[in-house]
């Protein structure tokens, strides 16, 4: 399997012609921009978001081209520390324009399955993925490129079925 770093993924976002979507199933990011950042919060120390302004530019571009952001956050109650976190920075991802809603797990209907082994993956105007892969200590260790039309349909529908049931960010009281 050939995986593309994250830089490479980004570069989606600039060739994408309407909506983006992201599903997310992890309780915890260990994602290496964010370790001091959260080390801070979890101190209730001040926060320093500056890592942050790459991402929220690119959605700023994206969201103002008229490009659709959306994602769905499926989360565990009680939140983990990292979920907790994420919840306050998403007023970040929204004020660049990403369409961000939650689920919890308990709400998810028994019968959905969730394809590509349960990792998370984005999903570009219908016809692409980038699935992302982590190791056993919850580090991206990149995205798989899926471009094949059974898979991409197969998450499309669970897209539509998951962003009709997950809670807007604003109505979303942990």
């Amino acid at each position: 399997m050939e995986l593309i770093s994250s830089a490479e993924r980004n570069q989606l976002f600039e060739s994408y012609e309407r909506v983006a979507f992201h599903l997310e199933l992890r309780d915890d990011y260990s994602v290496p921009d964010e370790d001091g950042p959260f080390e801070s919060w979890l101190r209730g120390d001040p926060v320093d978001y500056s890592y942050l302004e790459p991402w929220l530019e690119l959605m700023k571009q994206a969201t103002g081209g008229g490009k659709t952001v959306r994602r769905v956050r499926i989360v565990t109650e009680p939140h983990t520390p990292y979920i907790q976190w994420e919840h306050i920075t998403t007023t970040l991802n929204a004020e660049a324009g990403e369409d961000i809603r939650w689920l919890p797990r308990h709400l998810v209907p028994e019968s959905m399955t969730f394809p590509l082994d349960g990792n998370d993956w984005w999903l570009f105007d219908e016809r692409l993925l980038a699935v992302g892969h982590f190791d056993s200590e919850g580090r991206v260790l990149g995205s798989e490129i899926i471009e094949r039309p059974g898979v991409v349909g197969e998450c499309v529908r669970l897209r539509d079925m998951l962003w009709n049931i997950a809670i807007p960010h604003a109505e979303y009281k942990p």
